[in-house]
């Protein structure tokens, strides 16, 4: 995996490297592919230089070389996760990456460490996984009428669920704890347990739907968003029995126009699984006034 590789090599990567990587990911906010000149006036490193760097983040598959009416330069997966790691490493944010937590269309969750030994969790958005109509279509938080390289639709991704975050933590919500993010690339507390889908049968099922509810209603009253792609797919299962909410990067504003379409599709999806699995029967309607603050309790 890409950031297992980007974890691998960033020891060993010495400062120019490292700048003319850095040159190559900002040149591709106008390229595709970024010419080799550009590459050397971004890093103001020599011609000479530049040639030795590409050539030797080509060898370690940080870069890819296109040849075509010039010769341009991309970063690849790993390359833009070298970037990201080496910049929280330099922020003291992580000292090292560890196994792997899960695996998705759209993103790479590890568990990873502090330099004070505390076990975090790290997500690597990875967009370019999802064509590019299947992206514009689904994420409208990302240009649809110019070029974006993948990485800056999976770093708008980032950004989104970074902010998600910061406005349900500090509400109370249920969410992983925001650290930092860097680029495509999300600190958040530790992410322990399995989700929803995973558990064939719950000691207290109706007690779990319940605060899945409450917390969604205090994202909507308190912190005034909404998740919009919720399902038993996104609610983890602590061992302790409590819940985190994760997966925030298509979060909307409830003053948003489709905002309470989005809720209720929310709502619906965590009802009908509960009621699918569990035979547990809820109003969708009366649990959506509960989440909107309307009502004050909520038979189950």
């Amino acid at each position: 995996m890409s950031a297992r590789l980007a974890a691998k090599l960033l020891p060993t990567l010495e400062p120019e490297d490292l700048r003319v990587l850095l040159a190559v990911e900002v040149g591709t906010r106008n390229h595709e592919f970024v010419p080799q000149e550009r590459v050397c006036f971004l890093s103001r490193l020599p011609e000479k230089a530049v040639s030795y760097r590409l050539e030797r983040l080509h060898a370690l598959k940080l870069i890819n070389r296109w040849s075509g009416a010039y010769v341009g330069y991309a970063p690849t997966t790993a390359g833009f996760d070298c970037l990201a790691l080496n910049a929280l490493v330099r922020a003291e944010i992580l000292e090292a990456l560890g196994r792997a937590l899960g695996v998705g269309k759209e993103a790479d969750v590890y568990e990873a460490l502090t330099p004070d030994g505390e076990r975090v969790a790290v997500k690597f958005h990875r967009l370019g996984r999802t064509s590019f109509r299947q992206t514009r279509r689904l994420r409208g938080y990302t240009p649809t009428d110019v070029y974006v390289a993948w990485h800056w639709r999976s770093r708008a991704a980032a950004k989104r669920e970074f902010e998600a975050l910061s406005l349900a933590y500090a509400r109370g919500v249920a969410v992983p704890r925001p650290i930092r993010r860097n680029r495509h690339v999300v600190v958040m507390g530790m992410i322990e347990g399995a989700e929803l889908v995973e558990y064939r049968d719950l000691p207290e099922p109706e007690e779990t739907l319940l605060r899945v509810l409450e917390n969604l209603r205090r994202a909507y009253v308190d912190a005034g968003i909404i998740h919009a792609d919720l399902s038993e797919f996104n609610v983890i299962l602590e061992p302790d029995g409590e819940i985190l909410i994760i997966d925030w990067p298509q979060y909307v504003d409830k003053s948003h126009p489709n905002a309470e379409q989005l809720l209720r599709r929310d709502v619906r999806n965590i009802v009908r699984f509960f009621r699918r699995r569990y035979g547990i029967s809820v109003d969708v309607d009366e649990a959506l006034a509960y989440v909107k603050g309307l009502t004050s309790t909520l038979s189950i």
